[in-house]
């Protein structure tokens, strides 16, 4: 990745077109449309709240990330996505029951113009669902070519010069890459045999990197982080990042575990387990769709902890996590953790966690952060992996034997570092010697 010349300013509309009109997504649109109104905050954007420190401690520079690097203004965001059900914006915010009535009315008008377009949908890959608005495609080609065609349509009618998307639909049932995902080639012949190691994120990725559109993908599906789309995205100059959204459970593993490492804290154990009742849950319900999640959620403990390095201290621990479906709780998740852990003399210690935490209520900002920053990393030249946006992830995206950093301190210093570089400001290391000498 080269440090960009110039980055384009943000002229005209940004289309940001969301895979998936459920919880998650109508959380984000409802929200992005209260905050340009004014009437409500963007809590957790670092887009639109985020500071960063330029220079040394004492020139008390620290603009807001915003004002620092050329990001789409809101109120240039035109919004709009894909879903297998026909509900608007509005209908489906009110199914998903995540904001109050006196949110929803205040943009309801604009919420129920947001109608989403046909949805591609292979019963194998939710086999809890039913879909019902959804396209007729004679293959899984002919698939990406009519998400293409959806793409140009909504630049053209709503006179929008980029678009970014951002799949916020369910997770699909475990697949991992096979020869069909090791180039081009390869994978276009796959798509017109409609070979069933393509699922729908896939794509809805091939049709966005063929058009040069930025795609993130908010699920532990496999969706870009492939051989063949990685080529594609490098050849059509098109940024790409996933997967799966650091919210709940996932999010304070990767704020608890630095501490324990930096401390040289041993652990023995690490149980999870997480309650939640909305359609998500209900996928989850699914043992092949669990499996998909679990795999996400899995990794992170080692890559932080490396317990190739520290065997005697994180060599043998138990690590399980466990999804129930428990309608009543409907978004507002529960996660608990049990950890077993072992100090000085290895005598033993533990700690527990219950985040009572709202799934969509996490993820919009991730959402609206995504989406500016691949708008951003567009606008500079930038292409394929972007790895410093692996801060919003469970499972960041990084180059062939590469292990991405899961350190959540880590990830966001190498995501303002990013910033800093790409309008020439110095990078900030926290040495700081230069004060006492």
């Amino acid at each position: 990745m080269k440090q960009p010349e110039e980055i384009r300013k943000p002229g005209g509309k940004l289309g940001v077109l969301l895979v998936g009109m459920g919880a998650v997504a109508t959380t984000t649109v409802a929200g992005i449309m209260l905050a340009r109104r004014g009437v409500a905050l963007p809590i957790g954007s670092l887009t639109q709240l985020g500071t960063i420190r330029l220079g040394k401690r004492t020139e008390g520079r620290e603009p807001l990330i915003r004002d620092l690097v050329p990001l789409a203004d809101l109120k240039d965001v035109e919004l709009g996505g894909w879903d297998i059900f026909p509900d608007n914006a509005y209908e489906a915010a009110c199914r998903a029951q995540v904001l109050e009535c006196h949110h929803l009315d205040e943009v309801r008008e604009e919420l129920a113009a947001v109608e989403p377009m046909k949805g591609v949908f292979y019963q194998e890959y939710l086999p809890r669902l039913r879909g019902v608005h959804v396209k007729d495609a004679k293959n899984k080609l002919e698939a990406v070519e009519q998400v293409r065609e959806d793409i140009r349509r909504f630049k053209a009618e709503r006179g929008v010069e980029r678009v970014v998307v951002v799949w916020c639909a369910s997770t699909e049932t475990f697949l991992s890459p096979t020869d069909v995902h090791r180039d081009i080639t390869s994978f276009e012949a796959a798509l017109a045999k409609n070979d069933p190691g393509i699922s729908p994120t896939q794509i809805y990725a091939w049709a966005c990197l063929k058009e040069g559109v930025p795609f993130a993908n908010g699920a532990p599906n496999l969706g870009v982080d492939f051989p063949a789309a990685s080529m594609l995205a490098r050849e059509t100059g098109t940024p790409i990042a996933g997967k799966d959204f650091k919210t709940g459970q996932t999010l304070m593993k990767t704020v608890v575990a630095p501490g324990l490492k930096a401390r040289l804290l041993g652990l023995r154990g690490w149980y999870s387990t997480n309650i939640l009742g909305n359609r998500d849950g209900e996928v989850l319900d699914d043992p092949e769709a669990f499996k998909t999640k679990e795999t996400s959620k899995l990794g992170v403990l080692d890559s932080i902890l490396e317990p190739a390095k520290h065997p005697e201290l994180y060599g043998n621990y138990v690590h399980k996590v466990r999804i129930d479906y428990y309608p009543p709780r409907g978004d507002a998740k529960e996660g608990w953790d049990n950890i077993d852990l072992e100090g000085w003399l290895g005598y033993p210690m533990q700690m527990k966690i219950n985040f009572l935490c709202r799934d969509s209520i996490l993820a919009a900002p991730v959402v609206l952060d995504l989406a500016l920053f691949l708008d951003l990393a567009k606008r500079a030249g930038f292409r394929g992996i972007q790895e410093w946006l692996g801060f919003y992830f469970k499972s960041p995206m990084a180059a062939p034997n590469l292990q991405p950093d899961h350190d959540l301190f880590v990830q966001l210093m190498k995501l303002k570092n990013t910033l800093r570089w790409m309008v020439g400001e110095e990078l900030i290391h926290h040495l700081g010697n230069e004060y006492y000498d």
